[in-house]
């Protein structure tokens, strides 16, 4: 058997293990961090990972199921809504659909991104943008899709962040083939930058290069879930996950090569190290790695006023962690580590400060759960 087809499939299997074993009820948990005497709320509970989630307002939630159903939740009377008119999309191992944005100009137009099927049962990472009218996906257009596609069933990446430039930024995994992360004529293992319309902006680094994908900001990454604009530092940080340790925290710098497959703090499933060891002239240090892996997921920077001693913290959802990091930076150091909710016993994939200022994850077990203060 090919230890590739291992390291390509152990996080599938993982995630089919701990679901079957996790679909509970969650309950509210109460907890204390800085100071704060703390509570969930449990918001919805569906039957299928919850990947990503927005919000159209401050009353809406949209959120999508992997296994490719777009779908609207009401704070007020927690009803949900299933938006018609969404893509058919690869719904195997890690695939299906994605991550959901909503403009950050208007809230009738939506982002996605999704595992597209394509030739010979192959796929690839696809984004997309739509007009939502009442419950309807309408005048969809296909922005972008990631080459080469292959059958491997891992690492799509997928997640959008906004600058406050007019850019949109998408992350594309690595699909398990290593080769191509290195080489910017595909867009595999890269952050990709647009703008707002879809087109390519004349200033990426690659613009007008030969053989390269005009697309790319970034090169060098694994499989990156995790995306955060700093608004107050106007700076862009991404979180991704190594093979078996090596997860990583970066700075994004326009242009930059993050290193994978070459240098990592991760090793093979089966043992031996990876690439040429962890640092190399040229490739960039990650700011925070985490041997045993964590498994970082979606991530956000506290941005809310009613939880005023978390304000600019880094939160960063965990799934084989299972829990949610809170991270302290100071001068682009990460000065505090704090574990979350770890007695919840969840996969946290996805978290989002929500604009009534409480702090919004979601879990592969198909929750949508809040933090607030309690009483």
């Amino acid at each position: 058997m090919h230890w590739t087809f291992i390291t390509g499939h152990l996080d599938k299997l993982l995630v089919s293990v701990i679901f079957l074993f996790s679909l509970k009820p969650a309950h509210a948990l109460d907890f204390q961090s800085a100071d704060m005497l703390l509570t969930t709320e449990s918001l919805t509970e569906q039957t299928d990972v919850i990947w990503g989630f927005d919000f159209l307002d401050s009353n809406q939630i949209i959120f999508t199921l992997r296994s490719g159903k777009l779908k609207v939740l009401n704070l007020t009377n927690k009803q949900i809504t299933t938006v018609n008119g969404v893509p058919t999309v690869w719904a195997r191992g890690q695939g299906g659909l994605l991550d959901v944005r909503v403009h950050p100009k208007n809230n009738q137009k939506i982002f996605i991104t999704y595992s597209e099927p394509v030739k010979n049962g192959e796929a690839t990472t696809a984004f997309g943008i739509a007009d939502l009218e009442k419950n309807s996906f309408k005048n969809f257009k296909k922005i972008f899709s990631a080459t080469p596609s292959n059958n491997n069933e891992v690492h799509f990446g997928s997640r959008i962040e906004f600058d406050d430039q007019d850019h949109v930024f998408l992350t594309v995994g690595d699909r398990n083939d290593r080769p191509s992360v290195q080489n910017t004529n595909t867009h595999l293992g890269k952050l990709l930058r647009f703008n707002l319309d879809g087109s390519v902006p004349k200033d990426n680094p690659f613009t007008g290069k030969n053989n390269a994908k005009q697309e790319i900001w970034t090169l060098g990454h694994r499989s990156p879930q995790g995306l955060s604009w700093q608004k107050d530092t106007q700076q862009l940080w991404l979180g991704e996950m190594g093979p078996q340790g090596g997860d990583e925290i970066n700075l994004i710098k326009k242009g930059e090569n993050y290193g994978w497959p070459v240098v990592t703090f991760g090793r093979e499933y089966h043992g031996p190290k990876i690439g040429e060891g962890t640092e190399k002239v040229g490739l960039m240090a990650p700011i925070a790695h985490w041997v045993p892996s964590i498994s970082p997921s979606g991530m956000t920077f506290y941005t809310g006023d009613k939880l005023a001693k978390w304000k600019n913290n880094l939160f960063i959802g965990t799934l084989s962690g299972m829990h949610i990091r809170r991270l302290v930076i100071q001068s682009d150091k990460v000065i505090q580590q704090e574990e979350l909710l770890k007695d919840m016993n969840l996969r946290f994939r996805n978290i989002r400060t929500g604009p009534d200022g409480w702090l919004y994850f979601s879990t592969d077990q198909g929750q949508i759960m809040r933090i607030k203060t309690k009483g």
